[in-house]
């Protein structure tokens, strides 16, 4: 009789994916992400105080930039990442080498699906990004590429073979991600429910984009997943992860690559306080009402065929039509550029034509 190998399966994509951490405090709460999350490299954003030391558990494999670090490796550029908000988790996405990005706050930790078994996150976010979307027409069953699922009649043949998936967006158990208006009106609510189910954002279609348990394809849309300017210094704040996802998804839709929303759920585990989240959005929750229409109204050349080329030009039509909303957005828009520049030198761009190309 043959013997079992004791040898443990190799983790899907351990080499070609960082999990990207920001955070103001020591991450013990790693411990309980260990089984998930130890085979991988871990990339952490210290914000705030560049002295204070930060303790990440034992047998982890990482590294840890803090503000000094921004600004030894961008020097003057780094006046493109934000400081003292967690928009500052998109200076790992810069320096990572790897393929794709999954990243995670600091207050999330394990949920369990309805049969009380520990949910993997990150397996499931890379399931959701090594399989097709169907942004052009919506498929009644959401992810057809699931087991146990497929292409309802009536689905066009010519449209199964789907696009190439750029963002794979996770949802969470306990806190919900509400604005602070509705923290308010709403104290306790808590999300309890468990929806098994992935599906495809459709194509023209913006949504609100939660950067706390998020993975997405660094090679393919990384350029894109900027998240602003907030925090300090900046008259506005917790709409970083919102302002990437208005970007990346026209960007998205233009070059023809596909987003997932659903699974996985991670559990959200604080609820911040509501009054002084309204201090940092109530600005952001006006704008918005001016900011969605421009984002839903963008249209890019057809010369934009690749994300820098498309995010250049998006920072362009910003200054032009958002900055009369507030001259925030006019320096917001100089940001966008110097994202690019500082991304370009830390990852040189490939030939023309070899990568980020119009696939419609």
């Amino acid at each position: 009789m043959a013997a079992v190998s004791s040898a443990k399966p190799t983790p899907i994509l351990k080499d070609e994916l960082d999990i990207v951490i920001p955070t103001i405090r020591n991450l013990d709460f790693l411990e309980m992400w260990r089984p998930f999350f130890q085979p991988y490299h871990l990339i952490i954003v210290q914000d705030g105080d560049p002295s204070k030391i930060i303790n990440v558990p034992e047998g982890f494999d990482y590294e840890l930039y803090n503000r000094n670090d921004i600004n030894r490796i961008l020097g003057p550029k780094a006046s493109c990442i934000s400081f003292k908000d967690s928009a500052c988790r998109c200076f790992g996405y810069m320096v990572s080498k790897k393929k794709y990005i999954f990243t995670i706050d600091d207050d999330c930790f394990v949920a369990k699906d309805p049969s009380g078994k520990e949910i993997n996150a990150l397996e499931q976010h890379i399931k959701n990004l090594l399989s097709p979307s169907t942004p052009t027409f919506f498929n009644t069953l959401y992810d057809p590429y699931r087991e146990g699922a497929d292409f309802v009649r009536g689905y066009p043949f010519s449209l199964r073979e789907g696009v190439i998936t750029a963002v794979s967006h996770g949802l969470w158990l306990n806190i919900p991600d509400y604005d602070a208006p509705t923290q308010l009106v709403k104290p306790r609510e808590r999300n309890t429910r468990y929806v098994d189910a992935v599906l495809t954002i459709p194509k023209s279609t913006l949504f609100p984009m939660c950067g706390m348990n998020l993975a997405f394809d660094r090679e393919l849309i990384g350029p894109a997943m900027y998240f602003g300017l907030m925090g300090d210094g900046q008259p506005i704040g917790r709409y970083d992860d919102m302002w990437a996802g208005w970007c990346m998804k026209v960007i998205c839709d233009h070059l023809g690559y596909g987003v997932k929303t659903g699974l996985p759920y991670i559990w959200h585990s604080k609820a911040s306080n509501p009054f002084v989240n309204l201090k940092k959005e109530y600005l952001g929750i006006f704008w918005q009402e001016e900011t969605i229409p421009f984002f839903q109204n963008v249209a890019l050349p057809k010369d934009c065929t690749t994300v820098q080329k498309c995010y250049i030009e998006l920072s362009k039509q910003v200054k032009e039509k958002l900055a009369k909303v507030d001259p925030y957005f006019d320096k917001l828009a100089d940001a966008m550029v110097t994202w690019i520049e500082a991304w370009d030198e830390l990852n040189p761009p490939q030939a023309e034509g070899s990568s980020a190309k119009v696939t419609k």
